[in-house]
């Protein structure tokens, strides 16, 4: 149904303040850089769902992750997501061939400089931080992001 959310996860791999990313093939976010994730499967729950993604998309056989906190993302149009996010600190490797995308290190001091989602300086600052979050994000029907505010802070982050 148009409008219903789909559940995702976010996997922020860093190694201190690199992140591993990926440059993406297709949408949403097609030639942006974004962490590695994707849909909760029938039957998943997002924990499982993280550590499977880490493994299809990066090749990394994670022990665990950490919880971090929620990204909901909300348009007037198809994308509408509800997103549980996670990160796991690992060694710097080089990242294997993957077919949602291109994996690259990134420095956090560097992000603004080339595409990502508005959204995700947001996460990788808070995570960084080592805070928990639950982001809220308001987009127009160009998805466009409007507004984000984080709601354990009852703290406006973004505003067009």
């Amino acid at each position: 149904m148009e409008g219903l959310k789909r559940v995702a996860v976010i996997c922020v791999l860093r190694n201190g303040s690199n992140f591993l990313l990926l440059k993406r093939f297709k949408e949403p976010n097609k030639d942006t850089y974004v962490p590695v994730g994707g849909k909760v499967d029938a039957f998943e729950n997002p924990y499982d769902a993280a550590i499977r993604e880490v493994w299809e998309e990066a090749g990394i056989q994670l022990p665990a992750m950490r919880f971090c906190g929620t990204l909901v993302e909300t348009s007037p149009v198809k994308y509408n997501w509800m997103s549980f996010i996670y990160e796991a600190e690992i060694e710097v490797f080089e990242p294997p061939i993957c077919n949602e995308g291109i994996l690259e290190w990134h420095n956090f001091e560097h992000l603004e400089s080339f595409p990502t989602p508005k959204t995700d300086f947001f996460i990788y600052d808070y995570i960084l931080q080592k805070k928990h979050f639950a982001f809220n994000a308001i987009y127009d029907e160009e998805v466009k992001l409007l507004f984000m505010n984080e709601e354990m802070e009852n703290k406006v982050v973004f505003e067009q």
